[in-house]
């Protein structure tokens, strides 16, 4: 009968420690996501900059050349900033899923 009950105490304490490693298990998960979600929301208030200094150029510039050549070279900085996160967050993340990086154009 003592035999009976220290199999059970085993099982009761392996049940125990498994419990524990989905409880830590789902703590890195959530916070790889709100990792993840940090970083797309940077990126997205970003992107918001960017297009505000798009909107500014446009608005003020008057000499098209002027503005063509400074629009040509926000575009380059932000399409530069878009590839290094890009490179980065697969790094960090050791994924080639970035797709929560994708942001509407």
């Amino acid at each position: 009968m003592e035999n009976k009950n220290n199999n059970w105490s085993d099982i009761s304490e392996e049940i125990a420690e498994v419990a524990k490693k989905i409880k830590e298990k789902t703590g890195d998960e959530d916070l790889v996501e709100d990792l993840k979600e940090s970083v797309k929301d940077t990126i997205q208030n970003t992107s918001d900059i960017f297009k505000n200094i798009i909107e500014t150029i446009d608005s003020t510039i008057k000499d098209e050349e002027i503005k063509n050549e400074t629009l040509e070279i926000v575009k380059k900085i932000n399409n530069e900033i878009k590839k290094t996160v890009s490179d980065s967050s697969k790094s960090i993340f050791n994924s080639e899923d970035t797709n929560f990086l994708q942001e509407e154009e």
